[in-house]
């Protein structure tokens, strides 16, 4: 089975970068949408970005031009670059990927934007 690892979080200031990365402990060549999503606390989990097996993209209003999804299928990984970040931008960040009718998800990343 296909286990899902995310790392990169972290706390940075308003208007700095962050990259995560989500690892795939098996091939994920055949699976086509994989995705990022945040939970703040006390709100709903929501989707941030999606990404296809033939890279085709989309994102939340609230993040595009900001943030942009990416994979390795070479290496079994998802990034998410995370630029000009906003202290709303807060959150717990997982990736997500629906996979032999398994819906798949890591354990989670926090980051934390603030001064």
């Amino acid at each position: 089975q296909v286990q899902l690892v995310e790392s990169g979080g972290g706390l940075v200031q308003p208007g700095g970068s962050l990259r995560l990365s989500c690892a795939a402990s098996g091939s994920i060549f055949s699976i086509n949408f994989m995705n990022w999503y945040r939970q703040a606390p006390g709100k709903e989990r929501e989707l941030v970005a999606v990404i296809t097996g033939s890279g085709a993209t989309s994102y939340a209003d609230s993040v595009k031009g900001r943030f942009t999804i990416s994979r390795d299928n070479a290496k079994n990984t998802m990034y998410l670059q995370m630029n000009t970040l906003k202290p709303e931008d807060t959150a717990v960040y997982y990736c997500n990927a629906p996979h032999e009718g398994r819906n798949l998800w890591g354990q989670g990343t926090q980051v934390t934007v603030s001064s």
